[in-house]
């Protein structure tokens, strides 16, 4: 029985149907940092719904700069896309400086970047991505927004657990169940390498959101703007930098199966 639409019994307990006309299915929610995954995936979501809103999280990370970029990122969509400002709405900033004080990592600290023990990097913040689509859903409930877009990906990715496609789904339904909505949670870029994330990008906006992502994206786990690179700005030597190096090269070279 289908969770997300059926009342059903759940030890002992009837459940109300979810309430799937209270949000509107043409409108979504971008979880926008101002990198690369986050302003490919805005510009999938306005391809492919009337009203977008985004939404940046500050947890004291040490990378902050990407919190200045993605409002430069913005205005630079406005400018660039005539047919994608009107549909972009109001952007939203939620102070999470809690999830840093109660984080040691490299995202958070200032040590180096090492694998530990579990085979997880030390730039894994734990509960970061599900608490940012849970804040995202909070806000989408009172924008009556349905869709919620976030650049995940377990294709070519640094082993973290809160980006596999099954955590996704399964916040879906918690989400859902717990706010009584009909969130649709989105990652298109889930089953993407970094080269076809380049690829999807020139697909949606040509040369001119390629180069607006080259010039004016951060990724980079520092906060470090210059010199550019070939495939943007950054240190060129954290895990970041080196996925968006390595999948630039091999789009340029036109391995993208996009």
């Amino acid at each position: 029985m289908d969770l997300l639409n059926k009342a059903t019994q759940w030890r002992g307990e009837k459940l109300r149907a979810i309430k799937p006309l209270m949000n509107d299915a043409r409108s979504a929610l971008v979880l926008f940092s101002g990198g690369q995954d986050s302003t490919t995936c805005l510009a999938w979501a306005l391809e492919r719904f009337a009203h977008v809103e985004t939404v940046a999280f500050d947890y004291r990370q040490r990378h902050r700069i990407e919190l200045d970029q993605r409002l430069v990122v913005l205005e630079e969509v406005r400018r660039n896309f005539p047919q994608w400002a009107g549909k972009l709405g109001q952007d939203h900033f939620i102070d999470m400086a809690v999830l840093g004080q109660i984080s040691e990592t490299s995202l958070t600290r200032d040590v180096a970047f090492v694998m530990e023990k579990d085979g997880l990097p030390n730039s894994f913040v734990p509960g970061r991505n599900l608490l940012f689509f849970t804040f995202a859903a909070a806000v989408a409930w009172r924008r009556e927004i349905r869709n919620l877009v976030g650049g995940m990906c377990e294709t070519d990715f640094s082993g973290y657990p809160d980006c596999r496609d099954n955590t996704v789904k399964a916040l879906q339904v918690a989400l859902n169940l717990g706010m009584d909505r009909s969130f649709v949670l989105h990652t298109p870029l889930m089953w993407l390498d970094k080269t076809e994330t380049w690829g999807l990008a020139k697909e949606l906006g040509g040369s001119t959101l390629v180069d607006l992502i080259l010039e004016h994206t951060h990724t980079c786990y520092d906060s470090v703007r210059g010199p550019k690179n070939d495939w943007g700005y950054g240190c060129g030597k954290c895990p970041a930098c080196a996925l968006r190096k390595r999948g630039f090269e091999a789009y340029r070279e036109g391995r993208s199966s996009l």
